[in-house]
């Protein structure tokens, strides 16, 4: 697997730069560049937000699909798969990004982002209050689901195939791990 690319900037310089469709996020002043997603990983962010949109329907809010900046800090602008802020969310809307952690975070594996996905990516949703981050596994079919308690990330559990889980900020609601795979 070939590194994606890396340069050092700011939040500022990021946002200067030309708009593309190429994954790119700004990950403690480190500018990535990764190839496209392959197509199982974009199945999975399909059908993640298939299985979201009636159950953020229900509460409000509003659902969002990579690529879409969230502005953190001057040294951390994410692109995560699927977004949901609430609708009394401490996440701005912005005009050409989203500022601050949003309610809902969900990062789908593809090969070379596993380990960003699950260390860096992780602490800096942690770090800023993400209130629920899911990471999941579209090759071993597992998802993750973490809660934050106001000071840490605490893990709900992991899922597999067969499993449905209650997302607390959801309100409760239940997903079943089998749509999200489309198993």
């Amino acid at each position: 697997m070939v590194d994606a690319a890396k340069t050092r900037m700011t939040a500022q310089e990021f946002f200067e730069l030309p708009e593309t469709n190429t994954p790119t996020e700004l990950i403690d002043g480190e500018l990535i560049q990764m190839p496209s997603p392959v197509p199982n990983h974009q199945s999975v962010v399909v059908r993640s937000i298939l299985v979201l949109t009636p159950l953020t329907t229900a509460i409000g809010g509003t659902l969002f699909v990579a690529p879409l900046d969230v502005y953190f800090d001057e040294d951390n602008v994410p692109q995560p798969d699927v977004i949901w802020v609430a609708p009394d969310s401490k996440c701005a809307i912005g005009d050409k990004r989203l500022i601050g952690p949003p309610d809902l975070i969900v990062e789908v594996f593809s090969p070379g982002t596993h380990r960003t996905d699950k260390r860096k990516k992780f602490r800096l949703y942690q770090k800023y209050g993400v209130r629920e981050y899911w990471m999941i596994d579209p090759v071993e079919l597992y998802i993750e689901v973490w809660q934050h308690n106001g000071e840490r990330f605490d893990l709900i559990d992991v899922f597999e195939v067969g499993d449905t889980f209650a997302s607390p900020v959801l309100n409760g609601q239940s997903i079943e791990v089998k749509a999200i795979f489309g198993n």
